[in-house]
């Protein structure tokens, strides 16, 4: 059983900085694409960056210049390092994989809570 398992969301003030971390088992992510996105309440489920199996990443306008992906597949494991964190950023964040890098997004996480307050 595929299990993405995020940590790391918290509360913190505007301008602050915040690393989640996503953990994968049942899988080796050596090959997938992985992504993160995030839901904020009444809100539509966004991208916010992806990271392919070579390196390659794409941002979201609205984290560009501020968060970075990254991954580390000896330990299955997918980041986002948030800095500059804005009220807006607030939200639920979601690790998900993509086995193809095809944008189907196989497996998800549970996310975890970012709250930034002004």
């Amino acid at each position: 059983q595929v299990q993405l398992v995020e940590s790391g969301g918290g509360l913190v003030q505007a301008g602050g900085s915040l690393r989640l971390s996503c953990v994968v088992s049942g899988r080796t992510i050596r090959r997938d694409t992985m992504g993160w996105f995030r839901q904020a309440p009444g809100k539509e489920r966004e991208f916010v960056a992806s990271i392919a199996w070579n390196g390659g990443t794409v941002y979201a306008d609205s984290v560009k210049g501020r968060f970075t992906i990254s991954r580390a597949n000896a330990d299955n494991t997918a980041y986002l390092q948030m800095n500059s964190l804005k009220p807006e950023d607030t939200a639920v964040y979601l690790c998900a994989a993509d086995p193809f890098s095809d944008a189907t997004w196989n497996y998800w996480g549970q996310g975890t809570q970012v709250t930034v307050s002004s």
